[in-house]
């Protein structure tokens, strides 16, 4: 049987807040900062906590200092129990309020295909308050400020994420159809003949497509660019060929605005799918949403 919590000495919770954000950061100041307090306020949190404790958690050499080795391995512990504290207090806080749904998937995402589909599912559900959240390629989901993920993953995620698979992406060249004259059958070596556009916050690159297909020695006019989304307007502006993963530009192939120039893909190592935590797999707004999307792309 667990022994009461009232018969066990536990530290103060702000001196704890206060230890972590210093540990972190090595600096009393930027931890007053963070935690909006006096800088003698969180020196004497930390003292009193190394009091407690009976054990001393910095070494301070005049304006520098460094955890001690008891600092070392009290700092992850107190980090994972205020995660647990702070996710727990937020899964309470969500289970309050079932009607709203925090989707997180990536800004081109967000732009060029979320925003077409997500009227369909707020006319099948309209009891639930969708809040779509945006972040940039290649960020991991974030179980704090979510419900749900739609993300590319090339790896099975922590135990404590329910993971559902949807499609496997495909690697392909898009252009303007003025920039090769509406041609939709050039050999892939062709393409270098053509400004080629780059994503640098992207994991797939150019000689990931032409690789497989036998073209070396890429070299010429090439752009890079900071996100998805800039590449493809590029890309409709006639200023090169831009490398797509999945649905980026699905909408935008569907509407003419861009074409594949070369009938050729690759299919890239990972998967598109959905991410939650596992204990909130079946709660109605999460269930709903995951059940709708499967439906939808099939």
């Amino acid at each position: 049987m667990n022994k009461p919590l009232s018969h066990r000495k536990l530290p103060p919770l702000k001196a704890l807040k206060g230890f972590e954000s210093t540990a972190r950061q090595l600096s009393f100041r930027k931890a007053a900062e963070e935690l909006n307090l006096s800088h003698p306020a969180i020196s004497h949190q930390i003292q009193s906590l190394e009091e407690d404790l009976g054990v001393k958690l910095f070494y301070r050499h005049n304006r520098q200092m460094t955890l001690t080795p008891e600092g070392h391995r009290y700092y992850p512990i107190v980090r994972e129990a205020l995660d647990l504290l702070i996710n727990g207090s937020e899964m309470m806080r969500r289970s309050a309020n079932p009607a709203s749904l925090r989707v997180q998937t990536y800004i081109s995402i967000s732009i060029r295909w979320f925003s077409r589909k997500l009227p369909r599912f707020r006319k099948l559900h309209p009891e639930f308050d969708v809040q779509l959240i945006s972040c940039i390629e290649e960020q991991n989901f974030d179980e704090a400020t979510a419900d749900i993920g739609f993300i590319f993953c090339r790896q099975p995620p922590e135990s404590h994420f329910c993971w559902i698979p949807l499609f496997k992406p495909t690697l392909f060249p898009v252009c303007s159809p003025t920039l090769t004259k509406h041609k939709t059958n050039l050999h892939p070596e062709k393409l270098l003949q053509y400004p080629l556009i780059s994503v640098t916050s992207e994991s797939w690159k150019w000689h990931d497509f032409f690789e497989p297909l036998g073209v070396e020695n890429i070299s010429g006019s090439n752009i890079s660019v900071d996100s998805t989304a800039m590449a493809l307007e590029m890309a409709m502006d006639g200023e090169g060929i831009a490398l797509v993963n999945g649905p980026f530009a699905e909408r935008d192939l569907a509407a003419g605005r861009l074409i594949r120039p070369t009938p050729h893909g690759i299919e890239e190592f990972g998967e598109w799918g959905l991410i939650c935590r596992r204990d909130m797999r079946e709660q109605n707004n999460i269930r709903s949403f995951i059940e709708w999307l499967q439906n939808d792309i099939s």
